[in-house]
């Protein structure tokens, strides 16, 4: 029997933050060369940086290609602690600022089409009332996107609807409210009239979640169960603006969270309902990465907005 292969010594001060730096770019930019023009670095440089951290490991990190580089498995494990680490390090920068400043600090938050037509701008609203020189910063992507950047400390805290991710085990999810998921299109739509089924709605054009999210397999699953294939003719997004003008300037259908577009006088509500797909909206965290001061201020007006609005819907 082989003997165990030593254990990397981590701690004896040759393992730099740069070198944590530079795996994490390496594993999102997929090129040394992408990576170099990155990190402001030239590849010889960079490359001689890589040696460094897979001696001090051991191990090899990326494998090169004619392609680019690939992380080996011992790169797609040490990648996620390194994100971990620099995650930890940004939030305590911003910690020790904000407690200079107890008025000041950055929360970034990411959201995807759930939440983000009201329960995120009331909240920032609540927010900006208190402590107006509080930055927000939004990015708005796809559930699996913001949940990367999200344990890679890229995000505070993402507000949305609510799936189980591959890392669930990583993460903290808190439900705010339920919001039906409904099926809409533009005021005045030959289906607005008379109550539809899935099936009377087949033929005409749709805009779909893309394929990335629990919310596209579970419509899928619906369509399945009433027999049903997807509609042939549809466009497939996320863009709040882009699924507004497709229905405002046709006979699209779109599937929308039912508050995104309950205030629009030029859309409606279809009658034909999607019981079966799950309705949570609400707030995911890193399950180990305490939130920043600013981060907290947030979620505090998020909590508060979410009472009033199960309140509103309720009475």
């Amino acid at each position: 029997m082989a003997p165990p292969s030593p254990r990397p010594q981590l701690l004896d001060g040759r393992l730099k933050i740069r070198h944590l730096v530079l795996v994490d770019t390496l594993a999102s930019a997929r090129t040394i060369g992408q990576a170099a023009e990155s990190m402001h670095v030239t590849q010889p440089v960079l490359t001689r940086a890589l040696r460094e951290v897979e001696a001090i490991l051991g191990v090899p990190l990326f494998e090169r290609g004619a392609r680019g580089i690939t992380p080996t498995t011992f790169g797609v494990a040490f990648t996620e602690h390194a994100r971990a680490v620099l995650a930890h390090l940004r939030v305590t920068a911003d910690h020790i600022a904000e407690l200079a400043d107890a008025d000041t600090g950055t929360v970034v938050a990411g959201t995807h089409l759930a939440g983000s037509n009201l329960l995120l701008p009331l909240a920032i609203e609540c927010l900006k009332r208190d402590r107006p020189r509080v930055t927000v910063i939004v990015r708005e992507a796809s559930p699996a996107s913001l949940v990367t950047e999200l344990l890679a400390g890229r995000l505070d805290l993402v507000i949305g609807r609510l799936a189980m991710p591959d890392d669930s085990a990583r993460l903290r999810q808190q439900t705010l409210y339920l919001e039906p998921v409904r099926l809409a299109a533009r005021a005045g739509h030959p289906e607005s009239r008379t109550p539809a089924t899935l099936a009377d709605l087949t033929g005409y054009p749709w805009v779909l979640p893309i394929a990335e999210t629990a919310l596209r397999r579970e419509l899928e699953a619906v369509f399945r169960h009433a027999g049903l294939a997807l509609p042939a003719n549809r466009v497939e997004c996320t863009s709040f603006l882009t699924m507004r003008h497709l229905l405002l300037h046709g006979d699209a259908i779109a599937v929308v969270p039912e508050l995104v577009f309950r205030d629009d006088p030029g859309l409606c509500l279809l009658s034909a309902e999607l019981p079966s797909v799950s309705s949570s909206v609400g707030l995911t965290q890193p399950s180990g990465r305490p939130p920043s001061p600013a981060a907290s201020a947030l979620i505090d007006c998020l909590l508060a907005v979410a009472a009033r609005l199960r309140a509103g819907a309720a009475s």
